[in-house]
């Protein structure tokens, strides 16, 4: 699981964070900027709403991950990326019913491919540092002021972006808004919604509030909330084996990662759930060597349970994470292990278990390789193609090398495959573990649960990566394509705050994509509020789109 050990102070920041919104709010409220319309003439560029996420450039996969406030839901201009750069673009004319002023966008990079400031006549800059856009150089937002009529916008060669269009008159405030350069968002990403591309996913609704919080009925003697598992749905009934950040009373939050438990909760709806048992607790006893050694408890935190019904067996099995647990070193999970177990009840109605453990499938060992890193094997689902078995391994963490073996380990969060005969094993890791799957993402994947659509496309369902702790990552829930189950698609993100109030500031890991009949699946999903200890559970339904489906299965055949 993705580690981070670094301490908060919880009411500091909490405070900080209120300052910081009311500033905002009181910002934006006295830098309201009236919109003026306009209409694009002789062309087919489409506009788009100033918002997060929203698509700039088309031919791209640049999206907007931060802007002030003042340029919220104005109307920008989906300029071509790729003739702008090379100066090959038609000028692009916009007819206004008034005078207005145009908000342009100015990337601060000194390059023949961008537009340089210093070719604007007659512009004010109003915002410093006013947007971020993926993978591009910092922002500088100038107005320029236009009058009725059919206007050329063509301030000089090179990219720029149209953000949206003023009344003449106003007054525009300058300020910097001190927002981080968008190439720390490197690789970009494609984003549902907000692409050339159709969506696959439609995001329909959800609950805008936790459906497990903190106080709830079964939360008790859960200090830190939840992180990861599976939901299976069996007749009408939610199963939902998360791992719980049990921790312990009077320990401060550290403790929760460390002292983890498995348990099962039921729901009828997915959104009202009652804790039946524990599957599994750890021991949260912390190593007393450095290196994967037997004197250390090598169960001291246990992570990922995945239930799988082998109908061959005709009972579940549980795949699970095990950890050594380092005080010192960083992470501090360490040399992960996957248990498997069985139900002691036959059918599929003996999910609740209780389940016996079958020994170790994957571990650290001869065939491991030095990407999987400290904390490998990280996490484990198994699948079915035709008549074997592939499971989605993991790591984290990596060493350049084994020389770098146990301390000196760099970042990255990958996963690769192994192929067995059953369910029970033996695994092999593919291809000698020499290289991650990286077609998804190159540097973040975690966690992937995988199923079929419809037409048999293999989907895999992961945490695509926070945008916090000093990460740039796309902080959504994601979701791979494969046409054999073994070559993965491009990662697309799904945007689920576009449709419900988003309660988080970091977006953790999906635990299902359930299919509920009429192309709807419901997604379970974990996620983070900085502002508190208690990492909560939500809810959100998306709708398939079944010509988009039978398009990206021609593609990747």
């Amino acid at each position: 699981m993705f580690s981070k050990n670094t301490k908060y102070n919880f009411k500091l920041k909490t405070a900080f964070l209120i300052l910081l919104s009311v500033c905002i709010q009181v910002s934006a409220q006295n830098n309201t900027w009236k919109p003026a319309s306009f209409e694009i003439v002789k062309s087919n560029y489409k506009t788009f709403t100033t918002t997060q996420y929203a698509h700039v450039f088309s031919g791209s996969k640049h999206n907007i991950v931060r802007l002030a406030p003042e340029l919220q839901g104005f109307q920008g201009v989906e300029l071509p990326l790729d003739k702008y750069k090379s100066g090959t673009n038609t000028p692009l004319q916009l007819k206004f019913k008034e005078p207005v002023q145009v908000l342009v966008g100015i990337f601060q990079e000194n390059s023949s491919e961008f537009l340089q400031s210093n070719k604007l006549e007659n512009a004010k800059l109003v915002l410093k540092n006013g947007l971020t856009i993926t993978g591009l150089p910092p922002v500088n937002v100038y107005a320029l002021s236009f009058p009725k009529g059919t206007q050329t916008i063509n301030p000089g060669s090179g990219l720029f972006a149209v953000l949206g269009v003023v009344k003449d008159g106003q007054k525009l405030s300058f300020r910097n808004a001190e927002l981080p350069d968008g190439k720390l968002w490197n690789p970009t990403f494609i984003v549902e919604g907000f692409s050339d591309e159709k969506p696959l996913f439609e995001i329909i609704g959800g609950e805008s509030r936790p459906v497990i919080d903190e106080g709830m009925s079964g939360t008790e003697g859960i200090q830190g909330g939840f992180e990861g598992g599976r939901v299976v749905k069996v007749g009408d009934t939610y199963h939902m084996f998360p791992t719980e950040r049990a921790g312990e009373i009077g320990v401060d939050y550290y403790y929760d990662r460390v002292k983890t438990r498995i348990g099962h909760w039921t729901s009828k709806d997915a959104i009202n759930w009652k804790r039946e048992s524990t599957i599994y607790q750890a021991s949260g006893t912390y190593a007393v060597t450095e290196d994967d050694n037997p004197m250390n408890d090598r169960r001291a935190a246990i992570w990922s349970y995945m239930p799988v019904f082998n109908e061959k067996a005709n009972k579940w099995y549980g795949y699970y994470l095990a950890y050594t647990v380092s005080k010192e070193i960083e992470p501090n999970h360490s040399f992960g292990r996957i248990w498997r177990c069985e139900s002691t009840v036959d059918g599929i109605n003996g999910i609740g278990g209780p389940y016996k453990d079958m020994g170790i499938i994957m571990e650290p060992g001869l065939d491991s390789q030095p990407w999987e890193g400290r904390q490998g094997v990280a996490s484990f689902f198994p699948y079915k193609v035709g008549d074997k078995y592939f499971g989605f391994y993991s790591g984290a963490y990596p060493f350049n090398s084994w020389a770098d073996y146990p301390k000196k380990s760099g970042k990255g969060w990958f996963v690769a495959l192994a192929e067995s005969k059953s369910l029970e094993g033996p695994w092999t890791r593919m291809n000698k573990g020499l290289e991650p799957i990286k077609t998804m993402h190159p540097q973040f994947v975690e966690n992937p649960i995988v199923s079929q659509l419809p037409n048999g496309l293999y989907i895999a369902i992961f945490d695509g990566g926070p945008d916090g702790w000093g990460h740039h990552l796309p902080n959504m829930i994601a979701y791979s394509l494969s046409a054999d189950g073994v070559k993965w698609s491009e990662a697309h993100y799904l945007p689920i705050e576009t449709k419900v109030d988003k309660w988080w500031d970091i977006m953790r890991t999906p635990l299902c994509l359930i299919p509920e009949g009429n192309d709807v699946y419901t997604i379970v999903y974990n996620a983070i509020d900085l502002k508190r200890r208690f990492h909560p559970t939500g809810m959100v339904k998306v709708k398939l789109n079944k010509d988009v489906m039978e398009s990206r299965l021609k593609e990747l055949k």
